[in-house]
């Protein structure tokens, strides 16, 4: 038994000498540079590059078996000597385990290639360099699926006695300074990976692996830009399961961390990308992601000087072939309440991305977000835009999004309807249906000191008018652009302290001009409609508006806008045609020119009656007093008046108003910049339905009684209208001069009469015909 044992030992030891000195006869005698043709030989003849080795090769026995090579070159067919390499390395490494090799089985040790540098380009026509040798090794898939069977199948596969087991389990990878130039000459950009490092350990087909990986990106647009548009650090870590046979690449507790500086920025936006698993199905060309979690820092001149910290959770599926994906799951989380959640569905992600899915934002304030951006208005409530919630289905591409089906809640109002918009707000479309709105909210809060500035104001109309005369209305370079069609329809609409329902609202614009198709609305129990249209291709802007008001009650109107009580009331009916220029409350004012004609049923002026002061007055004057019960207001039987527009100046010389036995008349103008105005009016008994008091002197009917109104809004009413006296007494002064003058006529008249018979006895008929004439032209 001892000798067998020593036998067996003498034999191991002979053929371990063997192999010593067969390796050791190798390394020594063997010189690697006579394997240089054949390395080129075989590259040449596998890829069809051109390969260079410029520096030496190199063999290592211990602490294992393996080859290097120093500075290599590739260059495609067509390339020449001057051009740079599609590819080089410099420095390559092979090493296999020592012990493997005893048993007969080959075992990769270590894997390294340092200096790696790969030159893609892809010319006008969109062809890349690659793809020639893509399409070879294509051709050439069965020998290599030959080579990798080993690989994959396990030890020796073939049965072949005479072969070596390959076990891949390489223990070592890296790859260190790597480089990968593209450059797109057809979409004008350049893109740079660099500092490619990548490190592996137990890279086993069977088994998952460790692996890190970390790089730079810079990315150019326009060929040979010195400044990046985009600049990332990037870094991988990852454990990889590799299923070369089925195509099947699967990395779990994938972790992708992501420093990116946009346009030369100084502060980098921080992207961190995590995944439970991430699926690379080659063979049926789909990726897949599970439990995928991106969390940003974001920096920005507008986000203050803190990041804004951003988490989206997703899943992914992607099937490149049809170049689409699916994102599932979503859900959007960051300070201030955020919390967006939906799915979407992408296509035509290569040509022309579009997407479609469903949208829900939880409530959440939208003030802070607009402050972190500067973007928040100036709005009279401060709770404004602090309620906002929505659901909706949402389609759309890389130029224009659509919410169909929106449910929008804002501060306690609710919208249902369509929304749809180009990115670059070029068009708005619009199809809402809401119940109640009020706007006094979302505009700017009333400026006491520009409320004052031109004098006081009818409260409400002076909050919404109050404004710097330097700030815009409306964006007019932006409605310059639009194009527009919207239709809004409301249950109720809260606009300068007024209460509108049931309001219709449509608007149409493109190329600049953008039309007030139709408004309609209840305003105080009437009706209020109008047309117009806004030329924004001038500057200042142009607008043309056409109103119309219809049994509105106007007391009812005054009430609301702060007159108590309302020194005016009746059914206020309406229509004009109105011009003006400018952006600005104040411009708008200052040049308005048009007409507006306007008239008053069931008027009446609470707390006065106008009938009896003027007939109390005749009477005094008379000498006489009224007997009657006199109505506590002055009722209208009818008013009307037309307005001339000139400039902002507002004037009427046909004012009609009619009450009982009594008729008024007269021309005024009002100013709609300062708000004055001036009345100059004339009341006149008619004869009909009045006191008898004022029937005492006949003469009276009909003879004027000058009335004068002036003033400005917001003032004390009850200052406004006094009577002219002295317009009065002068009116009365040629009344009774022209009653005495007809008296003394008609007396002497009475005396010649007598005189005029008896002469008629002594002359002709001539003569006293001639006489008579002579005496009525004296007396006339």
């Amino acid at each position: 038994m001892k000798r067998i044992l020593r036998t067996l030992l003498a034999a191991i030891g002979v053929l371990g000498l063997v192999l010593v000195g067969a390796v050791v006869f190798i390394t020594t005698f063997f010189d690697p540079e006579d394997l240089k043709p054949r390395l080129v030989d075989v590259v040449r003849e596998h890829s069809g590059l051109e390969l260079e080795l410029d520096g030496p090769l190199s063999w290592s026995f211990y602490p294992r078996l393996g080859v290097g090579v120093e500075s290599a070159e590739a260059r495609l067919p067509e390339q020449v000597v001057d051009d740079a390499p599609f590819a080089a390395f410099d420095h390559a490494e092979v090493s296999l385990a020592m012990a493997p090799l005893l048993r007969g089985e080959i075992a990769i040790d270590g894997l390294t290639l340092e200096g790696v540098d790969l030159n893609l380009e892809r010319n006008a026509e969109g062809r890349g360099n690659w793809e020639a040798l893509i399409e070879r090794l294509r051709n050439r898939g069965e020998q290599a699926e030959a080579v990798l069977a080993p690989a994959s199948a396990g030890p020796n596969p073939r049965g072949d006695a005479s072969a070596l087991d390959v076990a891949l389990n390489i223990a070592s990878v890296q790859v260190r300074g790597g480089r990968i130039d593209y450059r797109d000459v057809q979409a004008g950009r350049e893109m740079t990976l660099s500092d490619v490092d990548i490190t592996g350990s137990n890279v086993n087909p069977d088994h998952p692996f460790p692996l890190s990986a970390s790089l730079d990106v810079a990315l150019r647009d326009g060929l040979g830009a010195e400044t990046p548009q985009l600049a990332s650090e990037l870094s991988l870590d990852t454990r990889v399961s590799l299923g070369l046979a089925e195509g099947r690449h699967v990395l779990q507790g994938l972790a992708l961390d992501t420093h990116t500086r946009l346009d030369g920025a100084d502060e980098a936006q921080r992207l961190e990308l995590a995944a439970d698993e991430l699926v690379l199905d080659l063979s049926g060309d789909r990726v897949r992601v599970n439990g995928g979690q991106l969390e940003a820092g974001l920096m920005g001149p507008r986000l203050g000087e803190q990041r804004l910290p951003l988490s989206l959770a997703f899943g992914l599926d992607a099937d490149l072939a049809a170049r689409s994906a699916r994102l599932s799951e979503l859900a959007l989380s960051g300070p201030d309440g955020l919390d967006l959640q939906g799915n979407l569905t992408l296509t035509e992600l290569v040509e022309a991305p579009a997407y479609e899915g469903q949208l829900s934002l939880a409530e959440l304030s939208l003030r802070p977000w607009l402050e972190r951006f500067d973007a928040l208005p100036d709005m009279a409530a401060d709770a404004a835009l602090s309620q906002v919630a929505l659901t909706s289905p949402i389609e759309g591409d890389l130029e224009r999004v659509t919410l169909d089906g929106l449910n929008l809640k804002l501060d306690g109002s609710t919208f249902n309807g369509r929304l749809g918009a180009n990115l670059d707000g070029t068009r708005l479309e619009a199809d809402l249906q809401g119940d109640r709105l009020n706007m006094d909210d979302y505009l700017p809060a009333a400026d006491p000191s520009a409320e004052t500035a031109g004098g006081p104001s009818l409260p409400g109309v002076g909050r919404a008018l109050a404004q710097d005369a330097r700030q815009a209305l409306l964006p007019a370079d932006w409605l310059a652009t639009l194009s527009l069609d919207a239709e809004l329809s409301l249950g109720e609409l809260i606009l300068m302290d007024q209460s509108f329902s049931d309001v219709s609202l449509t608007l149409a614009g493109d190329d600049g001009r953008q039309r007030l198709v139709n408004f309609a609305s209840g305003l105080h129990e009437g009706r209020l409609s109008a047309t117009g249209e806004l030329d924004a291709r001038e500057t200042p802007l142009g607008w043309q508006l056409s109103p119309r008001v219809e049994n509105l009650r106007l007391g009812s109107l005054l009430t609301s806008l702060g007159e108590e009580p309302a020194p005016l009331e009746g059914r206020l009916s309406a229509e004009g045609e109105l011009t003006t220029r400018g952006n600005s409350v104040p411009e708008l004012k200052r040049a308005l020119n048009g007409r507006l004609a306007t008239r008053l049923a069931e008027g009446r002026i609470p707390g006065v009656n106008v009938s009896q002061e003027l007939c109390t007055t005749t009477a005094r004057l008379e000498g006489e007093s009224t007997s009657r019960d006199w109505a506590p207001d002055t009722r209208f039987q009818r008013a009307e008046a037309s307005f001339r527009i000139r400039d902002g100046v507002a004037e009427s010389d046909d004012l009609n108003v009619a009450i009982p036995g009594i008729g008024l008349g007269g021309e005024g103008s009002f100013d709609l910049t300062s708000e004055r105005f001036a009345l100059r009016a004339n009341a006149r008994f008619t004869g009909e339905d009045v006191d008898a008091a004022c029937e005492v002197n006949r003469r009276l009917v009909d003879v004027p009684f000058p009335v004068r109104c002036e003033g400005q809004l917001g003032g004390d009413s009850g200052e406004w209208c006094r009577f002219d006296r002295d317009a009065f007494r002068s009116t009365l002064g040629d009344l009774l001069r022209e009653e005495v003058s007809q008296r003394a006529n008609d007396k002497l008249r009475e005396s010649l009469g007598n005189a005029v018979e008896k002469l008629d006895e002594r002359i002709g008929d001539d003569s006293r015909r001639e006489l008579r004439d002579a005496l009525d032209g004296l007396f006339n």
